[in-house]
């Protein structure tokens, strides 16, 4: 198992982040490559342009490696997850009468996409809400699997629920969605990089993250993978580095009608970005030296005994099969003989000892990495106060 990695970054020592999941730490060689790529703006007459291309490359490589996608081609750069999902959006075959099915309570990224194509095409959308009660994620699978049906167009949805860290069954899912002719999304941003995922295993038509999180990325940037079904459609944007032969700069006046292979017809403008590009390379570097599954594994291990006391008193937190371990929500008691202080009052204690969470819904969601010592954890439960 991995050791401790806090020593990679730049946290202060007093601070317990587990906050993950709201924005990652710069590792401090994502940290070297921004000022280094900053300062090499300075001379643009060493910028070559084989730099508009190779650097793309080579990052689009490792991205293929990290999601086990058998084709580097397949996999693209983009600014944001809206952006990935209004590519799908874009080309989607979507008539009136037909709809699309999407999990309830998603980031709004993976929303209001659907919800202006519905408004558009006359379709319907279906929002699939969380069952309450026990087996939470099983539930919600089953819950998605019946409403997807012959008119069904498209499943989006994430990995796990960006909330509480709830695990929904992708391979069921998609083959649900394979069954009944319709396109399958998944916004990976929760859980790519931390929680391992196959192109291969789940044969998804987009898999679109960003890279701030736990690609461990700076903001602006993410990845997209697009699949076969996508490779001829329309682009948002006509840029010129996405034509065929856009190497040839002596040679860009002479348009062309074709495009680059695979997916790469969706790349955004200026994908080549000379600061944030050298900062997303050298976090995907680390990635694929530290592996998803081992830090799964970390974090399992460490967030293991607090939840599982946290849950004895009586604070609501999903079995470990039904969720992951690095994300998680945690919902206080209610009623008589409740321990936990209210949540205003857990709120000044976080802040008052420099331990970061986010507050999602009914969930305090915490959310723990590498850099997370079983201290961290042992601070948050005397704030919650059980």
């Amino acid at each position: 198992m991995l050791s401790n990695q806090r020593h990679l970054f730049s946290l202060p020592e007093e601070l317990s982040y587990l906050n993950n999941a709201y924005m990652a730490p710069n590792l401090k060689t994502v940290e070297e490559a921004g000022v280094a790529a900053v300062r090499r703006k300075n001379q643009p007459h060493l910028i070559k342009p084989s730099d508009f291309f190779e650097p793309a490359e080579r990052l689009r490589a490792d991205l293929a490696t990290l999601i086990d996608s058998p084709d580097a081609q397949q996999v693209v750069l983009i600014p944001s997850v809206s952006y990935g999902m209004a590519v799908v959006a874009h080309n989607l075959p979507l008539q009136k009468g037909e709809n699309i099915v999407i999990s309830e309570e998603q980031f709004p990224s993976n929303v209001y996409p659907w919800m202006r194509l519905c408004e558009e095409r006359g379709a319907e959308l279906r929002r699939v809400a969380a069952p309450a009660g026990p087996n939470r994620g099983k539930a919600w699978t089953q819950a998605i699997l019946e409403a997807i049906d012959s008119k069904t167009r498209l499943v989006s949805t994430g990995h796990i629920h960006w909330a509480d860290g709830t695990l929904l069954d992708l391979k069921a899912i998609r083959k649900r969605s394979r069954e009944a002719g319709a396109w399958m999304a998944i916004d990976g941003t929760q859980s790519v990089g931390a929680l391992p995922f196959s192109v291969r295993e789940i044969q998804p038509d987009a898999l679109v993250c960003g890279a701030y999180k736990w690609l461990m990325g700076p903001y602006s940037i993410g990845m997209a993978y697009f699949g076969p079904a996508l490779n001829e459609g329309k682009p948002l944007e006509e840029n010129w580095m996405n034509r065929l032969h856009a190497e040839d700069f002596a040679n860009l006046v002479n348009y062309q009608d074709a495009y680059q292979p695979g997916a790469l017809r969706y790349e955004v403008g200026e994908h080549s970005n000379f600061t944030l590009l050298p900062m997303f390379q050298a976090a995907v570097t680390q990635l694929l030296k530290w592996q998803p599954e081992h830090i799964q594994d970390y974090c399992k291990a460490l967030s293991k005994e607090p939840l599982a006391y946290l849950a004895g008193q009586g604070i609501s937190v999903a079995p470990p099969e039904q969720r992951v371990g690095h994300l998680f929500g945690l919902r206080l008691p209610s009623g008589p003989g409740n321990k936990a202080a209210d949540k205003e009052t857990i709120k000044k204690r976080l802040e008052e000892q420099q331990v970061l969470v986010s507050f999602r819904g009914d969930a305090i969601r915490v959310s723990c990495h590498l850099y997370n010592t079983a201290q961290d954890f042992e601070k948050l439960i005397d704030c919650i106060g059980v």
